[in-house]
């Protein structure tokens, strides 16, 4: 994938929501990989986070939805959503035919906030008290998989429950009319509920995992990464200055002053390691989100790294 001297090399990245691919927005618009060596398109397609989301990318087949598509496709290269969005995707095109295969190439640079919201008016003060009770999700998106993770730490597996309660403006809008009792969200909408007097019970970060199909040499990847991995510094060193990007997503229901910036936390792209991967599959593998027979060296490719 090498340009001809002179030119700058071309690479399709795809995108679904700020908080989850703000240093790449960061690289791009910084120049970070302009320096080095590359023009990398963008290409943002509805997640569930943009004030005006539609459900393109709440559809029950992964592979329907338009990020995922759009990779089927070959309109992209490259992508990154949570860190067991990209497992589930993975893996079921390694172990279903039919599917372009896009392996796990990092451990990603952003770390998306997740939180469980509740309206202070239901009494609700510790997860406990969710036991049994659905919380409202899109499945198999960060806040599907990162509420399972908050929650199996205060009640049994089987008492968590959840249930598709639309976009994180929808899931905020049926938290507030009554319709349900707790939500998952991200940012900048847990700010967002913030400023609505919601109450959050317990956040925590949702590591990325970037993926990419084998046409997509490691040298290219490295590049890609350096520049990451520039733009992460750049937003923990100011994180002020990138704050827009979530701020517009919200739609004008917070501004500066409303988003906690302590929240924005990112990282160097990092190798996807073995011991990541099979604590990582194994719990998917568990909660049966991912199908079995998936491998570390048929789903993950360091190629980045040498």
């Amino acid at each position: 994938m090498n340009a001809p001297a002179g030119e700058l090399q071309k690479v399709r990245s795809s995108m679904m929501n700020a908080v989850h691919d703000l240093p790449l927005l960061v690289a791009r618009d910084d120049g970070f990989f302009r320096d080095e060596g590359l023009d990398v398109e963008i290409l943002k397609t509805p997640g569930s986070g943009q004030h005006a989301s539609d459900h393109r990318a709440l559809r029950d087949d992964i592979f329907k939805r338009t990020l995922e598509a759009s990779y089927e496709d070959g309109q992209c290269d490259q992508f990154r959503m949570c860190e067991w969005g990209i497992m589930k995707r993975a893996v079921e095109s390694v172990v279903d035919t039919g599917h372009r295969k896009a392996k796990i190439v990092a451990l990603g640079s952003a770390m998306s906030s997740f939180a469980i919201v509740t309206d202070p008016k239901l009494g609700i003060y510790e997860p406990e008290q969710l036991k049994s009770t659905p919380i409202g999700v899109s499945p198999f998106n960060g806040s599907h998989f990162t509420m399972l993770k908050m929650m199996e730490g205060f009640v049994k597996r089987d008492e968590v429950k959840w249930e598709f309660a639309g976009t994180h403006r929808e899931r905020l809008e049926a938290l507030r009319a009554g319709k349900i009792k707790a939500v998952s969200l991200q940012e900048p909408w847990i700010s967002v509920a913030e400023r609505q007097g919601c109450r959050v019970l317990i956040e925590s970060h949702s590591t990325r995992s970037e993926a990419a199909g084998e046409e997509l040499d490691g040298p290219t990847l490295a590049k890609m990464f350096r520049a990451q991995a520039r733009a992460a510094a750049a937003i923990d060193k100011n994180p002020e200055k990138y704050a827009h990007y979530l701020i517009e997503e919200a739609g004008g229901l917070i501004e500066l002053k409303d988003l906690k910036l302590s929240r924005l936390l990112n990282a160097p792209p990092a190798p996807y390691t073995r011991e990541r991967f099979d604590d990582n599959y194994q719990w998917t593998l568990g909660w049966g989100l991912v199908p079995p027979g998936a491998t570390y060296e048929n789903t993950v490719d360091n190629r980045a790294w040498g």
